[in-house]
């Protein structure tokens, strides 16, 4: 589960975000690439090719899109109860 008291320090202010590769719990980003390459839009990858949410979602087909993230992330680093 993605842990919101980590969260990747680029994140965007809002519900979603991605939790630091620095997760004590291991639950971090491992930079798989999956969720920036989904929806380049709204994730971004930082300098060493950690992911984080670059924009919020606003209508419901984003939202959708960014939930699809959240299943597909392997170490459910994305989390929207931010």
């Amino acid at each position: 589960m993605a842990n919101s008291n980590m969260k990747h320090p680029s994140n965007a202010p809002g519900p979603f975000y991605v939790t630091s590769p620095e997760d004590p719990e291991g639950e971090g980003c491992t930079a798989c690439t999956i969720c920036y390459n989904a929806a380049p839009e709204f994730f971004s990858e930082d300098g060493e090719g950690y992911a984080y949410v670059s924009l919020q979602p606003q209508a419901t087909d984003q939202v959708a899109l960014c939930r699809e993230q959240i299943d597909a992330c392997p170490t459910t680093a994305i989390g929207a109860n931010g």
